[in-house]
């Protein structure tokens, strides 16, 4: 069993490796995961809540509910439950400075 933050792998661990980079800090993930899956996996919380001090972690992980929104580094948004991490990914969890 491998641990790394919230998710646990129990099984395709064999999968080629991918890096992305996270607020600034280089993560690495599977190919095959979702960002989502890639944050949670690599110990690191979806955002903020703007209701409290919890870490969000997604809501409805199948894209209905709005809450899984990043951002790219250049702007453009993306739900992370359901787009695949792919090796390169520059993301951010709040809205880039050089949003326009």
């Amino acid at each position: 069993m491998i641990t790394a933050g919230r998710i646990v792998r129990l099984a395709e661990r064999d999968r080629a490796k991918v890096q992305f980079l996270l607020d600034g800090e280089m993560r690495g993930a599977l190919a095959g995961d979702t960002v989502l899956t890639a944050m949670l996996a690599s110990g690191v919380a979806l955002r903020k809540s703007e209701f409290g001090p919890e870490p969000r972690a997604g809501l409805c992980l199948m894209g209905a509910c709005q809450d899984c929104w990043v951002w790219q580094e250049e702007g453009s948004r993306l739900r992370a439950c359901t787009t695949l991490i792919v090796d390169g990914m520059r993301l951010c969890t709040t809205l880039p400075e050089n949003w326009p």
